[in-house]
């Protein structure tokens, strides 16, 4: 953090007036200083004082200068101000929320000792220090004071925590003291926490610790429990002074420490954990600070001095703009303020936990602030100022937020959808979802408070496409969901979140009641839907209807009005609602019923008094009855009877409107009499329940309170009997009996006879209950009671009568049932006939009258067919073998299958008339097919056609019309059907009949007709494309005629006339819609016309107002100008655009000029302020003389020009002499220079330029050159001519440069010799610097015209040495060039010698090249493919350029296949064993290998000779490397072991190479380990390789090469192919050790190898010097064959360091 000073509050003055206390307001809008005179000065925040008022004394007596203020505190809500003073009181000021309110004493706190210190944490409660060592407490709402904590040390400072729930205390004698009021959670200890080593007067409290300061000018920061974090010691800075003062910022994550002149900044490391010393800011004659404040947002901090000076400081780390509308200003890491540009509000940002804010981003239609830190996720509304934190791990900046909800943020990230509420530090809730738009997920918030509910938040939200949760998320479970049949495209929660709607992707409306999970749909099309805000009324569009619920809760109940257009929004406002629907270019406003929105807004409130009066107020329509019957059911559970009285009286339900008036008076008089709710007394509890019809509930009502005998009453008064009885037996009423006995008596009375039956019957006495049953007309019960005992059945006499009685009653069914169980099967069997119970006669007829059953059968079919149960009549009929009544009755069933199962079963003439039925029955399924067949079958093929015909299947019916008919009669038939069809208004069908057979000019005709364009348009477009265009415009003029202009500009647009709908719209004064037309369609300026014509035929004032409208009267104005419609334009210009006034004068006058009438023209340019053009007017048609008039009267800088035309003229009449008169008048001498040349008049030119522009006289004179030198000869001797006489006038620059210019004219002699004139003039009298450039521009000349001996002569004249070379270079005379370098400037003879070769080279000169260079010679020789002289002329060389050329010459032998040619030339000139020569000789050997006929006794001189090449190319370096192993106490062991390993590879040694180059790989590791002790030396023991070796002090092979080796050993590792063994000899020791392990016996080395002489030794002369005689035959045979002056040496030591050679002859035995 960096402070930078603002501005100075308050100016010191020149002594000591110590600003004692300052204090910021919470809502950061004030500042208060308190000065030394005891006057509180108050600012705005933006430093401006704007108020201020004095303190007082505690007691007056003592006057107003007893005291000193020590502290000062806001309240938190900023509208007080507390006052600590050291003459032991405090008191508390209200200031109001505005500036210049009265300042009112509210509180005064008297202490027993001065006020030191003092705080306002939290609201009501104030914390201060006293001078006998006191913390204490003032509650400013009980207005009393107690202590928190007492020590005996002066209190000298006090400070809080960020967050207000803590404060620490310093004291004098150091120590500091903690006390919670909330530790939230963190745990922390409170009591004496530090003891400091001085009184820490400088102390603060800040996220992380607590930083303390005094004056032994030390700045110590503690921890959490008191431990000593860091310590800044300044007591050796002799310019430091003690620390007076310490503050926080409000972040926690700065501390500023005041000291003298200075203001030190700490700040909080996060990365670190340490505090961290900013710059000082060091202020000279600042003088001790005495008080320090920090603004609660951290954005400043003032600073007060002991000279009573305030000084204002900005605290930032960074600032930014955010698109250039709000500022961001972090004032800590983990605190920015944003402010908005334009309303200048600010909102401060804050993490609560100290993490460091990353990213500030404002989105959603910049009204959410989204910040990130990186634990957490900082959301904030800028208009609330709600901020919210919740913990938030990144993911990359995948976050995708949505802000379409107020109340709430949805962020979606990975498929998880988080809600966070503005101002809570926790989630909300968080579900997983795939679908991200904002309208198919609803959140609910605490919209609108419910009675007896305190929070209410919902969500709604698509689990997958067809699927709805609903979730409570306070509880954060599921309460609902909704599996759906469609896709579903929008949803949303009504605002109390009870109700849901949704509309699929078919547009179907549908709510949901989440109380009741019931799913109603309530709209089948919806194209708008939306809740009125603030309430549950419903409103949605069906096409052209507006539907309103008003009443959601019987969603039945719609209120539906028509409208035009769509509906675009709802406004609510001002004491009414509004649909706001666009019909057209114009939107209209519907107004809904006010006040049954504010019904639906009462009952969902709970204020039913409020809903009965609205109610009141209203006429009695199915809205307002449901709306009673609602606040009825409501009022009723709520127990607020009177209102529920009132809704029954309106509605007109007099029996419970009564009762609860009775009610009512039981509870008005319990309450009256006893106090409380009369509601709760048992009797009207008990009436609530009888109300509901619950009477078990009253029952128990009554008897919780021992009222039995109101039970029983209430029980007979609603004619209870058996529920009165069951209470009194449960209770052992002695009026049982009693009871029993009424209860009879009553249903007697009441002729209740079957009840009093039924009782009899209970209680045993069957004949007095067939008595009563018979009585009360029943005799169906008393048959059944006589059915069920057997001595009844004995009673003849009571069955008769009891059967007559059924028959009577016709119960003819159970009069059977008893005659058959008296065995009188006859008459049972009519009695069941009778009775209609078939089944029962069958049955019995089975059994006793068998011929009968066929009757029965088919009367058991009537009658079912009378009972319209014809299905079932079927099987009865066929029972039966009715086929024709089975046949209809399955028709009349709709058992189609049943019935062409019996049709199929009929002859043809019976089926025949049936089939036509049941196939109508198919067309209806759309079975075609099926009912084709059965049309065919009842010979009614012409209804088949008609059933395809008018299905519009017109394939299958023109398929078969002409299976059955002809051609011509099916057209006939087909055009006669398409007539009827247009008659009835079917004109699709006719014109699909039409086109089916081929006649689409009829169904045109017919659309025509009847003037469906549409249609009309169709056909022609589908079937003459070619005439579309031409038919658009035809029915477009029609349209036209008939005055349907819309329609008509439909069709023109169609054939692309636009310009026939603006003359039409033109000629119906619809100046508008031309307009509008033009401007769509007829590009860019059509619509200009169109408008200029409308303002035209309006004209003055009006029209100046259509054309501003159109925002065209500029272009207006000129388009008259451009038609020549001069006096409009002068109109519009004159009411509107006065400044355009000139401009069409001028086209005026350009008009009248074009028009051949000049004075009237001269005029209007004069009065456009144009009198130049009049002149230039007058000059074109050569009126000199009118053009001078003007020009002196109106402008005279033009008489010029006049004059200069006029001599135009003259010159085109060859009169120069007047021409050169007039120009010279018009101070022209240039035009006439000009015209001069122009004429070729070159000395008139020369002429008039030295008299009157004498400054162009030269470059004249050049031009005239450049002309000569355009003429050729005859110019360039003018040239030579005019140099010459330069050069006589001593003009020798002049000269020089004539002579220069001469070109070739065809005598080269004559260019020659005025070239070396100028180069010798330029030698002898011009300065050495421009002779230079005359020669270096010469010189190339010369060459250029072969003269090379010439230029090198004059290079030569100023020693130009390498110029001349170049230039005899140049003219191949090599000679002369070597001499000059030679005797002039050896330097450049190599110069030359390399030219000279180059030329030979690309000359081809090769012989002449070898005397020069003869490697270049060689390789001409090889590019020219001579390679028998090359190699010839190489010989004559050195080895090393022989063997170079022999090598190319072999490559190029292989190439061409000729291995032997080369194989010879190795043999001639030797084979030296150069590694890239291995290539060739390996490519020699395998083609001679895979070259036929060489396994023939004549090839044995080929293969001797491929002896003789290879003989010196052995093992003889693997060998000597590997040797080399023994001394490897003296090399470097890696780089031994690598390239022993590398030889051995090489030869294809592999198992040693293996083993060399592992222990080499072992070695790189150790030198990288700085130790040998891990080698493993098991490969090398009985070997005269040591194992105590140096280790190498760095590593002697490259990387790269390491890397190699590595790979390949492991390789071989893998592969497991190699035995892990040194070789070994006869001796049984390793093949390259001189030592045998077995016998100790040590071998002579080979001189030549390293290798043991086991046998074939060659002794040298001196003693211990041998070689193996086939090692040294092959040294000598090498040496022989290659020449190698390298290997010559090495036998030339050999032979001092043995002392001579041996023998030099050969032996191969």
């Amino acid at each position: 953090m960096q402070l930078k000073h603002l501005r100075t509050l308050l100016s010191p003055q020149d002594g000591a007036a110590k600003v004692t206390c300052m204090a910021w307001s919470q809502n950061n809008a004030k500042f208060a200083v308190c000065t030394v005179d005891r006057v509180v000065l108050l600012y705005d925040e933006h430093g401006e004082r704007r108020d201020k008022f004095s303190t007082k004394p505690a007691d007056m007596k003592y006057g107003r200068k007893s005291y000193m203020v020590k502290g000062m505190a806001f309240s938190p809500d900023s509208t007080k101000i507390a006052i600590g003073q050291t003459d032991n009181i405090i008191y508390v000021y209200k200031i109001g929320e505005d500036w210049g309110d009265k300042k009112v004493i509210c509180n005064k706190f008297i202490q027993t000792s001065a006020v030191t210190c003092l705080q306002w944490p939290a609201e009501y409660i104030i914390v201060f220090g006293l001078a006998e060592g006191k913390v204490r407490l003032a509650n400013t709402k009980t207005n009393k004071s107690s202590t928190i904590y007492g020590t005996d040390s002066y209190v000298v400072s006090l400070t809080t925590n960020c967050s207000g729930k803590g404060i620490l205390s310093g004291h004098a004698d150091g120590t500091i003291v903690r006390y919670f009021f909330d530790d939230e959670g963190s745990g922390e200890s409170q009591g004496k926490l530090v003891n400091h080593p001085c009184p820490p007067y400088a102390l603060a409290w800040a996220a992380n610790s607590i930083v303390a300061a005094g004056c032994d000018r030390r700045i110590v920061a503690y921890g959490k429990e008191g431990h000593v974090l860091q310590t800044f010691d300044y007591s050796r800075d002799p310019q430091e002074r003690e620390f007076t003062t310490a503050a926080a910022s409000p972040g926690g994550q700065s501390v500023v420490l005041g000291s003298y002149d200075r203001l030190r900044v700490l700040n909080w490391s996060p990365r670190r954990s340490i505090w961290e010393e900013a710059k000082p800011k060091e202020i000279a004659n600042l003088y001790t600070v005495t008080a320090l404040a920090w603004k609660r947002d951290g954005s400043r901090l003032c600073a007060g001095t002991l000279c009573g000076g305030v000084e204002q400081f900005d605290c930032c780390l960074r600032r930014s703009i955010y698109k250039n509308k709000f500022e961001l200003t972090y004032v800590g890491p983990s605190q920015v303020i944003v402010k908005n540009l334009s309303s200048g509000t600010r909102v401060v940002l804050r993490s609560h936990y100290g993490y460091e804010v990353e990213e500030v981003k404002i989105l959603g239609k910049e009204r959410y602030l989204v910040a990130h830190t990186s634990d957490t996720l900082l959301l904030g509304d800028l208009n609330t100022n709600r901020l919210s934190e919740v913990a938030w791990q990144g993911s990359g900046g995948n976050e995708k937020y949505f802000f379409e909800n107020e109340n709430v943020c949805m962020i979606f990230n990975a498929g998880e959808l988080t809600l966070v509420e503005y101002g809570s530090n926790d989630t909300l809730g968080s579900v997983r979802t795939e679908f991200m738009n904002p309208h198919l997920i609803s959140v609910r918030i605490n919209e609108r408070r419910q009675r007896g509910m305190e929070d209410n938040k919902k969500l709604a939200y698509l689990v997958d496409i067809k699927t709805i949760a609903i979730v409570d998320l306070i509880g954060g479970y599921n309460i609902g969901t909704i599996s759906h049949e469609s896709r579903v495209d929008w949803l949303e929660l009504n605002e109390t979140g009870h109700k849901l709607l949704f509309r699929d992707r078919k547009l179907r409306l549908h709510l949901y009641d989440i109380e009741s999970c019931s799913k109603t749909m309530i709209l089948n099309f919806c194209s708008y839907v939306q809740w009125v805000p603030g309430s549950d009324v419903l409103v949605a569009q069906n096409r052209n209807s507006l539907c309103v619920w008003y009443n959601i809760e019987a969603p039945e109940r719609v209120t539906m009005s028509s409208i035009r257009g769509d509906v675009v929004g709802l406004e609510r406002g001002g004491g009414k609602t509004e649909v706001m629907v666009t019909e057209g270019v114009t939107t209209v406003a519907y107004t809904l019923d006010e006040g049954l929105i504010e019904f639906g807004t009462a009952i969902d409130d709970g204020n039913y008094t409020r809903a009965t009066a609205f109610l009141e107020t209203l006429e009695m329509t199915p809205e307002t009855e449901a709306m009673w019957k609602t606040l009825s059911k409501l009022s009723l559970e709520a127990r607020q009877l009177h209102i529920a009285e009132r809704c029954f009286s309106a509605l007109g339900h007099v029996a419970k409107a009564r009762f609860l008036h009775e009610t009512n008076e039981i509870a008005d008089q319990v309450s009256r009499e006893y106090g409380g709710e009369g509601t709760d007394f048992y009797q009207v509890r008990a009436r609530l329940a009888m109300l509901e019809k619950n009477y078990k509930l009253a029952e128990m009502i009554f008897l919780e309170q021992n009222a039995v005998e109101e039970a029983m009453d209430m029980y007979q008064e609603l004619h209870r009997w058996d529920e009165c009885i069951a209470v009194a037996e449960a209770k052992g009423h002695p009026a049982l009996e009693k009871l029993r006995r009424g209860y009879y008596q009553w249903l007697m009375d009441t002729q209740q006879e079957e009840r009093a039956g039924e009782l009899q019957e209970s209680q045993g006495d069957g004949l007095a209950a067939i008595s009563l049953y018979l009585k009360a007309g029943l005799p169906a019960k008393a048959a059944r009671l006589v059915l069920t005992r057997e001595e009844l059945l004995a009673n003849t006499e009571l069955v008769e009568h009891i059967t007559t009685a059924l028959i009577k009653s016709e119960l003819y069914e159970r009069a059977g049932d008893l005659f058959e169980k008296i065995r009188n099967p006859q008459r049972a069997l009519e009695c069941y006939c009778k009775g209609n119970a078939f089944m029962k006669a069958v049955e019995l007829a089975r059994l006793a009258f068998p011929v009968e059953v066929v009757r029965l059968e088919e009367a058991w079919g009537d009658h079912l067919v009378q009972q319209k149960q014809l299905d079932a009549a079927i099987n009865h009929y066929i029972e039966a073998r009715c086929s024709i009544k089975a046949i209809e009755a399955a028709l009349g069933a709709r058992q189609w299958k049943k019935a062409i199962y019996i049709l199929d079963l009929q002859d043809r003439n019976t089926a025949s008339k049936y089939y036509p039925r049941v196939a109508q029955h198919y067309v209806s399924l759309q079975e075609y097919e099926i009912a084709e067949e059965l049309y065919t079958k009842g010979d009614r093929t012409k209804d088949a056609i008609d059933m395809y015909t008018q299905a519009g299947r017109w394939e299958q019916a023109h398929k078969l019309a002409m299976k059955c008919m002809r051609p011509e009669d099916v057209s006939v038939l087909y055009i006669t059907q398409a007539q009827e069809m247009e008659k009835q208004g079917k004109y699709r069908e006719a014109e699909r009949l039409y086109v089916t057979v081929e006649e689409p000019d009829l169904a045109i005709t017919m659309f025509k007709k009847h003037k469906l364009y549409d249609d009309m348009i169709r056909l022609v477009g589908k079937h003459h494309p070619d005439l579309l265009s031409d038919t658009h415009l035809h029915l477009g003029k029609e349209l036209e005629a008939e005055g349907r202009l819309q329609e008509a500009e439909y069709h023109y647009l169609e054939a692309q006339e636009w310009k026939a709908i603006v003359n039409m719209y033109r000629s119906s004064g619809l100046w508008e819609e031309a307009y509008r037309v033009a401007k769509a369609h007829g590009g860019a300026n059509a619509h200009k016309h169109v408008a200029y014509l409308w303002a035209k035929s309006l004209g003055g004032e009006a029209a100046v107002r259509l054309l501003n409208k159109l925002g065209l009267l500029e272009a207006a104005v000129d388009h008259a100008a451009d038609n020549c419609s001069f006096e409009f334009a002068f109109e519009l210009s004159r009411l509107a655009l006065k400044h355009k006034t000139p401009e069409i004068h001028l086209r005026y006058a350009m008009y009248l000029e074009d028009e051949g009438k000049f004075e009237e023209a001269e005029a209007e340019f004069i009065r456009a302020g144009k009198p130049k053009e009049a002149v230039l007017m007058f000059v074109h048609n050569q009126d000199w003389e009118a053009a001078q008039r003007v020009a002196e009267a109106h402008d005279p800088d033009s008489v010029a020009e006049v004059l200069v035309g006029q001599a135009r003229g003259a010159l085109e009449e060859k009169d120069f002499q007047k021409a050169e008169g007039l120009l010279l008048r018009a101070q022209r001498p240039g035009l006439a220079l000009n015209y001069y040349k122009e004429a070729g008049l070159w000395s008139d030119a020369l002429r008039i330029c030295k008299d009157y522009v004498p400054g162009q006289l030269e470059a004249l004179q050049e031009e005239y050159e450049r002309e000569a030198t355009k003429k050729g000869a005859r110019g360039m001797e003018g040239l030579v001519e005019q140099a010459r006489q330069w050069e006589q006038a001593g003009e020798y620059g002049r000269a020089v440069d004539c002579y220069l210019k001469v070109r070739d004219a065809g005598s080269s002699s004559l260019v020659e010799k005025c070239w070396m004139k100028a180069a010798e003039l330029s030698i002898k009298f011009l300065p050495p610097q421009r002779s230079l450039e005359v020669v270096r521009t010469v010189g190339p000349q010369l060459i250029g015209i072969r003269k090379h001996s010439a230029a090198a002569e004059l290079y030569l004249n100023l020693d130009l040495v390498k110029e001349a070379i170049d230039a005899f270079i140049e003219g191949e005379e090599w000679n002369k060039a070597k001499r000059v370098a030679k005797e002039l400037d050896p330097r450049y003879e190599d110069y030359v010698d390399q030219h000279y070769k180059e030329v030979l080279k690309n000359q081809g000169k090769v012989d002449s090249l070898v005397g020069v260079d003869v490697v270049a010679a060689l390789d001409l020789y090889v590019e020219q493919g001579q390679w028998d002289k090359c190699i010839e002329t190489a010989a004559k060389q050195n080895y090393k350029i022989l063997h170079k050329y022999v090598a190319l010459y072999a490559t190029h032998l292989l190439r061409e296949g000729g291995y032997a040619q080369a194989l010879a030339l190795y043999v001639q000139h030797g084979a030296p064993a150069n590694p890239q020569n291995f290539n060739i000789y390996k490519r020699i050997f395998t083609d001679m290998v895979s070259s036929p006929g060489t396994n023939s006794a004549e090839a044995y001189y080929s293969w001797a000779d491929l002896r003789d090449v290879l003989f010196n190319l052995e093992t003889m370096a693997a060998r000597l490397s590997i040797s080399l192993l023994r001394h490897t106490q003296l090399l470097p062991a890696d780089k031994a072991f690598y390239e022993a390993g590398i030889a051995a590879k090489a030869v294809g040694w592999e198992n040693m190479a293996f083993i060399f180059l592992n222990r080499f790989l072992d070695l790189t590791d150790a030198i990288e380990e700085g130790t040998l002790d891990a080698l493993d030396h098991s490969d090398f023991q009985d070997t005269d390789i040591p194992f105590e070796v140096p280790l190498p002090a760095k590593q002697h092979v490259p990387e790269a090469q390491r890397e190699e080796v590595r790979n390949w050993v492991i390789t071989v590792s893998v592969d497991q192919r190699l035995e892990q063994v040194l070789p070994q000899d006869e001796r049984g020791a390793y093949e390259a050790s001189l030592v045998a392990a077995s016998t100790g016996v040590q071998a002579l080395p080979c001189l030549i190898t390293g290798y043991p002489i086991l046998r074939n030794k060659i002794e040298l002369k001196r003693p211990g010097k041998a070689a193996n005689k086939d090692n040294w035959n092959k040294f000598l045979m090498a040496i022989k064959t290659s020449h190698s002056p390298v290997c010559q040496d090495v036998l030339k030591f050999i032979s001092q360091w043995c002392g001579g050679l041996p023998s030099t002859s050969f032996s191969f035995q």
